[in-house]
């Protein structure tokens, strides 16, 4: 499974904010996109996701041109949960996650078995099992959040594309979540990109690190060729120190 922009060009009222982009994502790989606010971030994650239509160039699934492709083939291999989705007035966890099976199911037929497994494991890996028959509109932000994912998980997919997917969350469960997505990465092969804000924690959980700045791509690669004071230094900025988090290895980065 492959994932690819060519010559892409994304923007919003007639506005570009991405530029000619080309860029391969690596399969089989947790990847974190890093910039500071307003660089297009999560405007190529939805060019990615065709949420936001190519004014020109491409993407690429597989080789083929998602442009041409039927949003439910889309689905089948893609998924992508944008910035603070809206849940239906009144749904209830349970209905909610089972929506991500949708591009499985057969015209006229409710969910089979298959369906409802996989709601049942995406509920358990996003601890919200026990909030089934609550409305999402009675929880926590935090647990609105931890119900979308297990709504993105149970869609089953070989990529999965998180803006933002720590929004919300303390820090234990975006820890907690990190290492979800880092274990189906693991255990099933599942190609994750996502944005990040926290450097230090893209860094620990990602294999591959894209930093960008003004719709432009301007290093990727490991944390440690990412992570580095002259590449935040044009990226952000910011005057840092770099240093080797103690624990895990990664580069864990010291604002001057």
């Amino acid at each position: 499974m492959s994932l690819e922009a060519r010559n892409l060009t994304l923007g919003y009222g007639g506005q570009a904010i991405i530029r000619d982009l080309s860029l391969r994502l690596p399969s089989a790989t947790v990847t974190a996109i890093i910039g500071p606010n307003g660089c297009g971030k999560s405007t190529l994650l939805r060019g990615l996701g065709r949420l936001v239509p190519a004014e020109t160039g491409q993407v690429l699934l597989d080789g083929t041109d998602t442009a041409t492709l039927r949003n439910n083939a889309i689905a089948r291999r893609l998924t992508l949960l944008p910035q603070s989705p809206i849940a239906p007035e009144g749904i209830r966890v349970g209905e909610l996650v089972g929506r991500g099976r949708t591009p499985w199911l057969r015209p006229f037929r409710p969910p089979g078995q298959t369906d409802r497994d996989a709601v049942q494991r995406a509920m358990q890996a996003a601890t919200v099992s026990e909030l089934r028959e609550a409305r999402v509109s009675d929880l926590s932000g935090g647990q609105r959040q931890r119900v979308w994912i297990a709504m993105a998980l149970a869609q089953d997919t070989d990529w999965l594309l998180l803006d933002e997917p720590t929004t919300f969350l303390d820090l234990r469960h975006q820890l907690d979540l990190l290492k979800l997505l880092r274990r189906l990465n693991r255990d099933h092969g599942r190609s994750i990109v996502m944005v990040l804000h926290d450097i230090s924690l893209a860094a620990r959980f990602a294999d591959h690190l894209i930093a960008m700045r003004q719709g432009e791509v301007i290093a990727q690669g490991r944390p440690a060729q990412v992570i580095t004071p002259a590449v935040l230094e044009r990226v952000f900025g910011l005057h840092t120190s770099v240093i080797a988090d103690p624990l895990h290895g990664s580069p864990l980065v010291l604002p001057m």
